[in-house]
């Protein structure tokens, strides 16, 4: 009987010690498991990051103007579908008065970054800035506000785009009249009639430039107006800078049959038979870089110039419509203006032959 009472004594403790072992390895595969888990976890929040919102403006040429504020916010499109960690909005302003409300709207609502596209915003994002200084915000084609410790002033060297487009008209026209167009008076929108006026005499010195200002970036029936005035008068090619209203000088071109010249992204697709080429902002590139700055931590202040040796402006890449004479002087220039044998006008005073107001 001790015997067999030893015997059962062994095989409990045997037992237990399979049960303890059994627990023990569990309670590890447990903690292995758990440890993995908050691996996966932790690597996916790396991945993730932080989400950085970025809020755009527009000016009253709306988000479809098939100009800047278009190519801006693609621009901002094209960010969040390639970095998931940014989120990116716009608000559309109607009229001036909605520059204030739209900003405000983004500031309550937390936003990394407001972007304001476009100079007759300068005012309303200088009060806001002012109003909360830890607020980021850039501007499109204005740097009085360049002064602000939170505002990032995106310039672009548009008279050099628009002198590669005027060696262009200048060489196109049959007529020896080409027109210009302008959507409003200003020392930024005037570099767009100054060097497209040097580019058009650079390569034809007896040729006469039409000039009008529509004073509006959205007034399509007012920029058709314009141009059929200037093709009444003979202008056989139409330079536009005026935002959405550049889509009626598009649209009387094509009605009339003569060439149209686009601004700020590649508008060919408007009249791919008529428009000749375009004079090419980069601003989805400018807004993409600062975005990126505001997630890196290098987010500056103060002016940051966009031109031809950066990549910030150029001639539309559609060479469809341009012969072999053109392209040929469009290189040429490109590569005096890259060397400093070109420069190019950016003030109304250099160039007498630009008729329409100066802002100053």
């Amino acid at each position: 009987m001790k015997k067999l009472i030893a015997l059962l004594l062994a095989v409990v403790m045997c037992l237990s010690l399979v049960a303890c072992g059994a627990s023990n390895d569990t309670a590890a595969d447990d903690a292995a498991t758990n440890d993995a888990a908050a691996t996966d976890e932790a690597a996916e929040g790396e991945a993730t990051g932080e989400t950085i919102k970025i809020g755009m403006v527009t000016d009253v040429g709306g988000v479809n103007d098939q100009s800047f504020n278009q190519t801006s916010w693609e621009g901002l499109q094209a960010l969040a579908a390639e970095d998931p960690t940014f989120e990116v909005s716009y608000l559309e302003s109607k009229t001036d008065a909605d520059y204030a409300s739209n900003l405000q709207t983004f500031v309550d609502e937390g936003y990394d970054l407001i972007i304001s596209v476009g100079y007759m915003l300068a005012d309303a994002t200088r009060a806001a800035a002012e109003e909360y200084p830890e607020q980021k915000f850039a501007i499109i084609d204005d740097n009085t506000c360049a002064d602000l410790p939170n505002v990032a002033c995106l310039m672009f060297a548009q008279e050099q785009s628009s002198y590669l487009v005027g060696v262009v008209a200048g060489l196109a026209t049959e007529t020896n009249t080409v027109g210009y167009v302008q959507g409003m008076v200003s020392e930024s929108m005037n570099q767009f009639g100054v060097g497209f006026i040097s580019g058009v005499l650079s390569v034809n010195p007896e040729a006469t430039v039409l000039q009008y200002n529509v004073n509006n970036f959205a007034d399509a029936p007012g920029g058709s107006t314009a141009a059929t005035n200037m093709i009444t008068n003979g202008a056989d090619v139409v330079f536009h800078a005026a935002g959405g209203t550049g889509n009626g000088v598009i649209e009387a071109c094509a009605t009339n049959g003569v060439y149209a010249i686009g601004v700020d992204t590649d508008q060919s697709p408007l009249a791919p038979e008529y428009v000749l080429t375009s004079a090419m902002k980069r601003v989805d590139n400018a807004v993409q870089d600062i975005s990126k700055a505001v997630k890196d931590g290098t987010y500056t202040a103060g002016t940051h110039l966009y031109d031809m040796t950066n990549g910030g402006v150029d001639i539309a890449p559609t060479q469809d419509l341009l012969t072999e004479e053109m392209i040929a002087a469009v290189e040429e220039a490109k590569a005096g203006i890259l060397d400093g044998s070109i420069v190019v006008p950016t003030t109304a005073e250099e160039v007498p032959e630009f008729t329409l107001a100066n802002a100053e």
